[in-house]
């Protein structure tokens, strides 16, 4: 057997039907679209999305929104239940943090945000703190020292 010679069962194929070619085929004059209208024209099918001369769904809805940001900041961000596991009276840096294991890995400039509590005296060097961790350094006796922000850091 060889593939020129394979060809459908008898009855598997069904011959197309024949529009408008009298009224003996069956599907005669208007070819079962109807008397008039955009659909029963030639070249009939109108394009995906077109709503009648309406403006489209998809021209109707904005598409610019949520720009992302170019130039994220990116900090490495530390709470001050963390700091609390400092001992007291040191200076509290990047470096110094990764040296205890508090934070693993640099993923930019530090950030030291106020959550938890610590009654340690720290003198903490970081380029951002949050309102509520400068408050909660200061009052337990420690200082914060703010870094400036490089360009290449950020």
């Amino acid at each position: 057997m060889k593939l020129t010679e394979l060809s459908p069962q008898k009855g598997a194929k069904h011959r197309k039907r024949r529009l408008g070619r009298g009224i003996s085929a069956g599907q005669g004059a208007s070819g079962g679209f109807g008397m008039r209208g955009q659909k029963s024209r030639s070249g009939r099918p109108t394009r995906p999305g077109f709503e009648g001369g309406q403006m489209p769904l998809y021209k109707r809805i904005p598409k610019l929104k949520h720009f992302p940001i170019i130039h994220p900041k990116k900090f490495t961000i530390v709470n001050v239940d963390q700091l609390a596991k400092v001992p007291a009276g040191t200076e509290v840096t990047l470096e110094s943090l990764m040296a205890l294991g508090i934070v693993t890995q640099n993923d930019g400039a530090l950030r030291i945000l106020g959550r938890g509590e610590m009654q340690s005296a720290l003198t903490v060097h970081a380029h951002s703190f949050s309102g509520g961790a400068r408050i909660k350094i200061e009052a337990s006796g420690g200082t914060c020292v703010e870094l400036r922000m490089d360009s290449t850091e950020s």
